[in-house]
């Protein structure tokens, strides 16, 4: 199972065990095709191979000791970058075999029709498909993805998500969703089917965390292309240097030419191997990452489309606020009581299951001694909030009692030939300027007062925001709220725009405008009004508890359900991009150095006065080549652990973390193969390797 609560360690010994078999596995020349650099390294180290076998039987111009050695560590380089992919997968590996051990063929209570009285006919899950209703009972594992349509259960999702508290699923709103291989606890629901064997999400989470499967992104080809063509380059130049040194060296009458050998050497340490034999590693350990903050990605393309976003549209509740308001006052409208407010309000509120509901009903009972009363004995009818009448309610001997939106209210006050007084209609203001949410109280067309909910914002949010503020981040609240209490709670937020009694029209028609503007834009949903406004975003992040339509609209589903996770996702996007960034950067700074190892060795034979150009006072020609070609391995597996961890991401603008990068990376990519090489060089000549 993925369980954020066990991750494995970085060099966990059964990764490592698998990662270097899968190092082995990888040699074949049709997998390292996919890597140019790494292809050209292996097919030198293939000639090289052979050329140490004919040194054997036919003595040339350099030892068999010295080819051998050359060639030793031409094949660690490939070795050690297969060995980096291959930790880098192996997480996923061993995850995605987890999620194989927890799929079960289970019998399914398999209904003719959505009704709980209806004929069961038990079947193996294996056997149901799209579209078929199933009965799940307390104990029962809920044998494939689907949506709830009748009843209400709490189920046990630890199989998805590592945790053991339960949730509750039910029909209807957003909270529908089940997924295949979780156990229902208590009560019952019944089950609509919604994917057919092997399409059903624990099948898609598994081919998504092997890294094998994982797709190339964008960015990735790009880069792969630039290597490629660097690679080609130097294999061009390289090649043209034979017949110029054995020109070179027929003209001058002395001296020795480059061998096939050396040449070879040059042209490992010549191309990027070092970003080359790791790339592939950075761009699977983001997704795993990922993978390890509970959340799937569909592709690696929406986790460095994280990493560049630029606008966040945030839910309020939830995300911003706490979720949960609560009634702190009431507050009567000129001439009415307080106690009459508080008594109305909690009638209305008796069979509002809500937690604004039972925090109304709590208020007057604790404050005003207002006993709970029981609607049933009552013989009160319920009226339920709805989208179109935003209010709720009761009908009692003849009252028509009412809580809700002002305008709502005032609606329907003016229906019934009352008036809407102004000192409610200024309350109502106040008490949203105040960052509150106002409901409004009336009997019939009496209106006699004001609730006022209390929404909190969650504690360090404002500093999260500044953080994303520096990131180059523009972050957009969006909430149903009136704009008054939504401009309140953005203020304390710290947000950089709000949207206010937000609907699906108005969510689609906001990502879109700053689409426009060639921004990317994340959000994230969980309800079916929210598919349009996911299908549309750069990055959208569906909840595991929504509904089917918005995970499907969405290119993230994150199993912990949490919206705040929106903001840790666009840190490892930009953690992915800045270690491939900065690896590269080293890469291409270590190459330098590099060649004031190898060029004076390699032409020194040939012309010596380049032997002025031996900066780093290395003492043979064999040495320095021998030196270049390990430092240009080790360095390769000595960077596993920042490919894999990835590099520290701080907030900051473009420019401070380009010239970090730089300063950090560039010149330490530059300076740090100059150590390297030169300590190399001293080992080998006190070992007499050469």
């Amino acid at each position: 199972m993925i369980n954020k609560k066990k991750k494995s360690s970085l060099f966990d010994g059964r990764i490592m065990k698998r990662a270097l078999i899968d190092s082995f596995i990888k040699l074949n020349p049709l997998n390292q095709l996919r890597n140019p650099v790494m292809f050209v390294v292996e097919v030198g180290s293939i000639l090289t191979s052979l050329l140490f076998v004919q040194s054997l039987f036919v003595p040339g111009a350099e030892s068999p000791w010295f080819i051998f050695s050359i060639s030793l560590w031409l094949w660690a380089t490939v070795l050690f970058a297969n060995f980096a992919e291959a930790m880098a997968e192996g997480r996923g590996k061993a995850q995605a075999d987890a999620l194989r051990g927890s799929r079960k063929d289970v019998n399914a209570k398999k209904l003719s029709e959505p009704k709980q009285d209806a004929g069961v006919t038990p079947v193996p899950s294996s056997q149901l498909r799209k579209g078929d209703y199933v009965l799940v009972e307390p104990g029962d594992i809920i044998p494939g993805d689907g949506e709830v349509v009748a009843g209400v259960a709490s189920v046990n999702e630890s199989a998805i998500t590592g945790e053991s508290a339960p949730v509750i699923r039910e029909s209807g709103g957003d909270r529908s969703a089940v997924t295949g291989g979780t156990i229902v606890l208590s009560d019952w629901i019944i089950v609509q089917i919604t994917a057919n064997p092997g399409e059903t999400f624990l099948d898609r989470m598994i081919s998504m965390v092997e890294g094998a499967k994982r797709q190339k992104t964008p960015n990735e080809i790009a880069l792969d292309i630039l290597l490629a063509g660097m690679t080609i380059i130097f294999l061009f130049a390289t090649a043209t240097l034979l017949p110029f040194s054995m020109f070179s060296v027929a003209a001058a009458g002395q001296g020795n030419p480059a061998t096939i050998v050396v040449l070879v050497s040059l042209l490992v340490c010549l191309i990027p191997t070092t970003i080359g034999g790791l790339l592939s590693a950075i761009g699977i350990a983001g997704m795993d990452r990922l993978i390890q903050a509970n959340v799937i990605a569909t592709s690696g393309r929406a986790v460095e489309a994280a990493g560049d976003v630029d606008v966040l549209l945030l839910d309020k509740t939830g995300t911003i606020t706490l979720g949960n308001r609560q009634a702190t006052a009431f507050i009567p409208a000129k001439g009415r009581e307080i106690n009459a407010v508080a008594d109305t309000a909690q009638l209305a509120s008796l069979a509002d299951e809500t937690p604004e509901g039972r925090s109304i009903v709590v208020l007057a009972k604790t404050e005003y001694g207002i006993r709970e009363r029981d609607i049933t004995s009552l013989g009160a009818k319920f009226i339920p909030f709805s989208a179109q009448t935003r209010m709720s309610g009761v009908d009692l001997n003849g009252r028509q009692i009412r809580k809700g939106a002002a305008d709502a209210v005032a609606a329907f006050v003016t229906s019934k030939g009352g008036v809407f007084p102004a000192d409610v209609t200024v309350t109502v203001d106040e008490v949203a300027r105040e960052g509150a949410t106002p409901l409004v109280v009336t009997d019939g067309k009496d209106v006699l007062g004001v609730i006022r909910l209390n929404d909190i914002v969650k504690g360090g949010i404002r500093e999260r925001f500044a953080e994303l503020r520096k990131m180059g981040i523009s972050t957009v609240m969006i909430t149903g709220d009136n704009p008054m209490t939504a401009a309140a709670v953005a203020a304390e937020a710290g947000v950089d725009d709000f949207l206010a009694q937000a609907t699906p029209e108005t969510k689609l028609a906001l990502i879109r405008k700053h689409q426009a503007g060639g921004k990317l834009v994340a959000m994230t949903g969980d309800g079916t009004n929210d598919a349009p406004a996911l299908a549309q975003a750069d990055v959208a992040v569906a909840m595991n508890t929504g509904t089917q339509a918005a995970k499907e609209a969405g290119n993230m589903v994150d199993l912990d359900s949490n919206p705040t996770k929106l903001i840790e996702i666009v840190e490892i996007g930009k953690q992915l991009l800045m270690t491939r960034g900065t690896l590269a950067t080293f890469s291409i700074a270590n190459d330098v150095a590099k060649y004031f190892a190898i060029l004076p060795a390699v032409f020194i034979a040939t012309y010596p006065q380049m032997a002025v150009l031996n900066i780093m006072g290395l003492q043979t020609p064999q040495s320095a080549i021998l030196s270049a070609v390990i430092f240009n391995a080790v360095i390769i597996i000595a960077l596993i652990p920042l490919a894999l961890r990835g590099v520290t991401y701080r907030p900051g603008g473009a420019g401070i973390v380009l010239r970090n990068n730089i300063l950090i990376y560039g010149v330490g990519g530059l300076i740090v193969p100059f150590i390297g090489i030169k300590l190399i060089d001293m080992l080998v000549n006190f070992l007499h390797l050469v």
